[in-house]
């Protein structure tokens, strides 16, 4: 297990040497950390919903927000630059200091396998720091595809974020997943009504010449600046939305 790249200098990388850093004061042996993944094709408010509300309920220092360069559902979708996308994340989360932006998978070469995100996580944190990975309901029944599960489950607890009194199905996980990682997700469930943000309505608004609802000013005028996804590339690129299905 190798630790993550060297930081390259400038605020983006600043912000991502201390977001899985070993000597930020926040990550102690034995706490727990969130994680929440996703193409943040552009981040909204719906991501930041979740990631709070993760913190709030699980008393977390810090959750980090890791957006995908390869996401491997989407391999034939093409997203924003991943620059962009960071900086935009940094820009939603500035306001929040639990919430801490990381570029590991935009680093890693490849499909951007969660297992080898949660690795890369573990090894920057203090040993004993357990990842509490944030992910939508309906992505658990996916999760026996994805890749080395069993090795996955083994490093992180699944938070299932889910609507106020829906019953969650996690019997078909057993074999998968095995018996304690599926009781720790019936443990860690995070019920919250669903927030009505999306990256494809963010997306198609902009295509459209509109500005799009539940973004921040600060988000909407950097979009505006970068120029991204304009009206002649067809808007919308991928199909993300705040309740992401991957890490």
């Amino acid at each position: 297990m190798t630790s993550p790249p060297a930081p390259r200098d400038g605020p983006q990388a600043r912000a991502a040497s201390t977001q899985a850093g070993a000597g930020d004061s926040r990550a102690e042996a034995g706490a727990l950390v969130g994680w929440l993944g996703g193409s943040f094709d552009p981040v909204h408010e719906g991501h930041l919903y979740i990631a709070q509300a993760a913190a709030d309920r699980f008393g977390l220092a810090r959750v980090v927000l890791v957006p995908a360069r390869a996401p491997p559902h989407k391999l034939d979708k093409t997203l924003a630059p991943g620059a962009d996308r960071l900086a935009l994340l940094e820009l939603a989360c500035a306001d929040d200091p639990r919430l801490q932006p990381s570029d590991l998978e935009l680093l890693r070469e490849g499909p951007s396998f969660s297992v080898d995100t949660a690795e890369q996580l573990l090894a920057a944190l203090p040993v004993g720091t357990r990842l509490l990975a944030v992910v939508g309901a309906d992505t658990l029944a996916d999760l026996p595809n994805w890749h080395r599960i069993g090795e996955l489950a083994q490093r992180v607890t699944f938070c299932a974020v889910t609507r106020p009194g829906t019953p969650l199905e996690t019997e078909p996980l057993l074999q998968a997943l095995g018996a304690g990682a599926v009781a720790a997700i019936r443990e860690h469930l995070l019920e919250l009504p669903p927030h009505p943000a999306s990256s494809t309505a963010v997306r198609a608004a902009l295509a459209a010449g509109r500005d799009p609802e539940h973004v921040s000013p600060a988000v909407l005028a950097e979009l505006r600046r970068r120029g991204l996804y304009p009206s002649q590339a067809g808007g919308a690129a991928s199909s993300d939305t705040s309740g992401s299905k991957r890490l």
